[in-house]
């Protein structure tokens, strides 16, 4: 073996061992962790390097990894799982099983990344899967299945569709048909709900009409379909709707699946809006009812994360986007997010502060005379409380 090995899996051996600290946020929303849970350092090393002194006499690294991110969450008996999405070096991203008994460290990949069957010729790149565990008994993960354009010459233009797949192990995966939404030419951000709705499968859709622009996409939509084993979407409804000089002006997407709880069912999502550095991400949480998951309940102001110090710094900087959530039978809640498509971090909340928050937060007034007057009252019955505390 390379003395140059030893080396690699001692600093690989540091970083997988290495306790989080939560760092507590400020806002009593969430909590924060002090280092990222994956990151291109989480690689193991026979997965980049050719470890035959014969063929790799130099010890270069042959097959690269460039970052761990947007990962799908999911706690089977007690352990906690990411299917994590990992990008080659070549670009190409896979998906790669990383396993923990902490949900905030010490995460491992299994030995071999995940390999899917390959039933889909055309695709060129798969990402960013999202895990539901059904009430039919299987776990499914839907993910972005993108393709070349071959009507558009353009070499950098792409279709997007919504890629299906189900295990009850994260090991043996059976690949079914991609989503089909009539009435949308492209999906990304596509989500299974976990319960049936009369019947039927349920998604949260994002309608798109080309593969970056959502065009005359509204918003986050929702679509029923009889068979998953070959899923049809005829009629999407708007769930949470795109607004003018908002978070989610340009675009908005489903996070992981949404979480169950006696008000309603909680949505942690991502909303996009233009800067003139470009496309800012940030998450944010809104509710549904919960016997019509389509009708929004809830939806307070602004955003619950937004990108912050290095997490600003990345592949595509001013970042954070989420395809995965625990919900603990406990209520502890942990939030996976990645920052600049970069690493993979870790927010831990309660079931009891998240709605606290969702229900309770009051409501964008969309209008920055509003929005004043909605702080100054809030301000006018602090100071009150001030006054009459000191008076004590």
């Amino acid at each position: 073996m390379h003395k140059q090995y030893f080396f690699e899996q001692s600093r690989y051996d540091r970083v997988v061992r290495q306790q989080n600290k939560k760092l507590l946020s400020g806002n009593g929303v969430f909590d924060r962790y002090k280092y990222p849970v994956l990151t291109r350092e989480h690689i193991p090393v026979f997965w980049r390097y050719d470890l035959n002194e014969t063929t790799n006499p130099y010890f270069l690294e042959r097959l690269g990894v460039n970052a761990t991110f947007n990962a799908g969450a999911i706690e089977i008996a007690g352990k906690y799982y990411l299917v994590a999405r990992v990008e080659g070096a070549d670009r190409k991203s896979f998906f790669a099983v990383a396993e923990s008994e902490s949900p905030v460290e010490g995460f491992k990949f299994w030995d071999y990344p995940v390999q899917l069957p390959d039933t889909c010729k055309e695709e060129t790149n798969v990402y960013d899967m999202r895990l539901t565990r059904h009430q039919d008994g299987y776990i499914y993960g839907v993910f972005c299945s993108e393709s070349k354009d071959k009507d558009n010459p353009d070499l950098a233009a792409a279709v997007a569709s919504a890629g299906i797949v189900r295990t009850k192990d994260l090991k043996t995966w059976e690949r079914l048909p991609n989503l089909k939404t009539l009435r949308s030419p492209q999906q990304r951000n596509v989500v299974l709900h976990p319960e049936f709705i009369d019947g039927k499968y349920a998604f949260y859709t994002r309608p798109m009409d080309d593969f970056i622009n959502t065009g005359s996409g509204g918003g986050i939509g929702f679509g029923l379909c009889d068979d998953i084993t070959n899923a049809v979407i005829d009629e999407e409804i708007i769930t949470s709707r795109r607004k003018y000089h908002t978070i989610t002006e340009a675009k908005n997407g489903a996070g992981a699946p949404p979480i169950r709880t006696e008000r309603g069912w909680i949505h942690i999502a991502h909303g996009v809006r233009n800067t003139a550095a470009g496309l800012r991400y940030v998450i944010y949480a809104f509710a549904t009812d919960l016997n019509e998951p389509w009708k929004v309940i809830a939806e307070p102001s602004g955003f619950m994360i937004g990108p912050r110090g290095d997490e600003r710094v990345g592949d595509v900087s001013n970042v954070v986007f989420t395809n995965g959530v625990i919900a603990r039978r406990n209520g502890d809640i942990f939030i996976y997010y990645a920052s600049s498509d970069t690493r993979l971090h870790v927010a831990s909340t309660t079931i009891e502060r998240l709605i606290d928050y969702v229900f309770n937060t009051p409501q964008d007034p969309l209008r920055s005379a509003d929005c004043v007057a909605q702080r100054c009252d809030m301000i006018r019955k602090n100071l009150e409380i001030i006054k009459k505390e000191s008076q004590i």
